[in-house]
């Protein structure tokens, strides 16, 4: 494979993007900070086809990225390979308001070949390739300029490796006959919501301090305040305001500006500045939830009956040994949010019956709750049969 130097001009990525609209596939990966700031700061885009690969400086004067951008977004027939690609996905979004399309992600296909839930990109290269990857350069300054000849062996090395471990896991997906219960995890990985940072939703980032109306109308005005005040300056939303400060203005909101000093996990100087003020605004302009706006009581396992709770049990205890027998994560067939529901008497909406999933396991998980199988010990081992 041809390794490209640095791709530092326009010029020359139009020419690579060229070459790589020819592909089948490619491979994509990014280095980026984010530690000081709200929006990833992007450092590094690593791409590679079959034939060759390059580091890509968004950071070089001059550079314009819409070349590769629009290979990204608007080419349906690239597909776009990630490791755990969420937070590339997110930079993407962010620049284009747009996800990669269509995408193939090789740790949610590592599920569906019972590698584990979560296998790390390291772990997959080592078990699939066979190729210890030396991890050395992962956390180095990736704005720094300029980018020594380690960290780009490093980064480059992250798009090689994955281009040739996508045709490999494809070959044991095709033999297995799952390729096709990934669509619906790469659909949802790739859906545009996910990714948008909307101000009014970002209460739900934070635990409420009770399910109070007036206190939820509270908490949103305040998430929303911090969520515009950090995107604003770039910096994390801790840096304006913890959860639990917001949570605890929101349960107990002061009355006037000046007793913000008083408020733990904000500064004295609040009680006179813009900021301060800015808080109070948002607190005045607060409107108490209505009751369908309010969230679901801990839907979890408290809004189960003791019987239903432990019905939930035997259902995790059923994914377990089916996922087991077919060789798959268990989250990839149901969730546990899924299987609660279930116990809790829920029928619809519930994607473990629905599909693949329900001959996979939704259908014997329905029978068990309905009391038509159980569970025996023959041989050491959990079995299920008919009652």
């Amino acid at each position: 494979m041809l390794i490209h130097p640095l791709v530092t001009t326009t010029a020359a990525l139009t020419d690579l993007c060229r070459r790589w609209r020819e592909a089948s596939y490619i491979a994509v990966d990014t280095e980026f900070m984010r530690e000081n700031t709200f929006w990833p700061d992007l450092c590094l885009v690593q791409v590679a086809s079959p034939d060759e690969a390059a580091c890509i400086d968004p950071k070089a004067a001059g550079l314009d990225l819409g070349p590769l951008l629009d290979l990204m977004v608007d080419d349906p027939d690239v597909l776009k390979v990630f490791h755990a690609g969420g937070q590339d996905l997110e930079i993407v979004y962010n620049l284009t308001g747009k996800t990669p399309y269509p995408l193939f992600d090789t740790q949610i296909a590592a599920m569906a070949l019972g590698m584990g839930e979560q296998i790390g990109y390291t772990g997959l290269v080592e078990t699939m390739l066979g190729v210890a990857i030396d991890k050395g350069a992962r956390f180095t300054d990736w704005a720094r300029r300029p980018l020594d000849a380690r960290q780009l062996d490093y980064a480059v090395g992250d798009v090689t490796h994955l281009v040739t471990l996508f045709p490999k896991m494809l070959e044991r997906l095709r033999k297995t006959g799952r390729g096709g219960w990934l669509d619906a995890e790469m659909e949802r990985l790739g859906d545009p919501l996910t990714y948008a940072n909307d101000p009014e939703q970002a209460w739900q980032r934070i635990k409420p301090p009770s399910r109070n109306p007036a206190a939820m109308g509270r908490l949103r005005a305040l998430a929303r305040w911090r969520e515009l005040e950090a995107q604003d300056k770039d910096v994390p939303r801790g840096r304006i305001a913890k959860d639990e400060t917001l949570a605890d203005i929101a349960a107990h909101p002061p009355r006037a500006q000046a007793e913000l000093a008083k408020v733990r996990g904000l500064s004295a100087t609040w009680a006179a500045n813009d900021i301060g003020r800015r808080l109070m605004a948002a607190l005045d302009g607060a409107r108490p939830f209505t009751e369908a706006e309010l969230p679901a009581k801990d839907r979890p396992r408290a809004g189960l009956s003791t019987d239903a709770a432990l019905v939930a049990d035997l259902l995790k205890l059923m994914l377990k040994v089916r996922a087991k027998e077919a060789g798959v994560a268990p989250k990839l067939l149901a969730r546990g949010e899924e299987l609660e529901a279930l116990a809790g008497g829920a029928r619809e909406g519930l994607a473990m019956l629905d599909g693949w999933r329900l001959e996979a396991f939704g259908r014997d998980a329905l029978e068990l709750v309905e009391g038509r199988v159980g569970f025996t010990v023959k041989d050491g081992r959990m079995v299920m049969g008919a009652i």
